[in-house]
């Protein structure tokens, strides 16, 4: 007699201007389950908005199954949005996710897609995560949600992932989860994966890398600016995080980054400034404050300085 076995149904909420690789890297650890299995263990239905299909990031379409006003059904369904998700707001959409809640189907946000969860009221409560290049939006957006810059976070039925190859990590836990160990290896060695990375591991690569540098104290200096760029600290207290004397953290700063103190902070005040302009509403008074300058005059004169234009144009042309 043979052995007996459920297919679970996936469902692909698809927000225009997604990303393909956040995409492929849900799909795939699923199709490469069933091939390895050689049963269909999974199957997967597409939906969109409006039933048409639906534009990727790089021009590419995929046909949609149901809209959201349709009546479907499956175990799980990933949203998965990039763009500007920030600005989705379409009400059927969000009556639709509403509705699957209900009936205890799980929901997981995946790149932007989180932002889709939130809108519809979904993620009170819950732990998440989002891609680090809508975070400023998000935490605007949403100031009381609980949120971790993590590859995935699973609290419940209620599911975020950073996007892009985080949703391989994230699909290959979910087949552990429901098919054991053996075919989550399996899947994770046929799709050329190296060790499957740890849900809270981080989404950006290291000071280390982004820098390209190693003297520990000049990342421990590093790090202190960079989850300081509200409330600056001195010369002397970031050289006491480095155990020198500021003279001598100067003199590693030139050697090792070929920049000043001050100039290296103020990059990366302006940096986040730029991410703030792009990614939120925020008033320019706002993000002055928020990156540490003391006046939206004075930010306006070093964002203008560094980038060529004014903060206010560089909105205007992001648009």
């Amino acid at each position: 007699m043979s052995e007996k076995f459920v297919t679970r149904t996936l469902g692909l909420l698809l927000i225009d201007d997604f990303a393909l690789m956040s995409y492929a890297s849900i799909v795939e650890p699923y199709r490469a389950a069933n091939s390895l299995a050689k049963r269909e263990l999974y199957r997967w239905i597409h939906i969109s908005s409006d039933g048409k299909p639906v534009k990727a990031s790089n021009g590419t379409t995929v046909v949609s199954d149901y809209s959201v006003t349709h009546k479907f059904s499956c175990e799980t369904l990933f949203v998965i949005a990039g763009g500007d998700p920030a600005s989705f707001s379409d009400t059927k959409t969000f009556a639709c996710l509403r509705r699957l809640a209900s009936k205890n189907t799980i929901l997981v946000g995946v790149s932007g897609g989180p932002f889709i969860l939130a809108r519809a009221g979904l993620l009170q409560d819950h732990k998440s995560t989002i891609h680090w290049d809508h975070w400023p939006a998000f935490v605007e957006a949403f100031p009381l949600l609980q949120v971790e810059p993590s590859l995935y976070v699973i609290d419940r039925r209620r599911m975020t992932c950073a996007g892009g190859i985080a949703g391989l990590d994230l699909a290959i836990e979910l087949i552990e989860r429901e098919q054991g160990q053996q075919l989550a290896g399996q899947v994770s060695e046929w799709l050329i994966g190296a060790e499957p990375r740890a849900a809270e591991a981080p989404q950006r690569s290291s000071l280390r890398e982004r820098y390209g540098v190693n003297d520990d104290r000049l990342l421990k200096v590093l790090a202190e600016m960079e989850s300081t760029v509200e409330n600056n600290k001195s010369r002397e207290e970031l050289a006491r995080t480095a155990g020198l004397s500021v003279r001598q953290l100067e003199r590693l700063f030139a050697r090792l980054l070929d920049c000043t103190m001050h100039d290296m902070y103020l990059n990366i005040r302006l940096n986040q400034a730029d991410q703030l302009i792009l990614k939120t509403g925020m008033s320019a008074t706002a993000i002055a404050l928020n990156c540490g300058f003391r006046s939206s005059s004075h930010f306006s004169r070093a964002f203008k300085a560094r980038f060529g234009y004014s903060p206010s144009a560089r909105r205007i042309t992001s648009r």
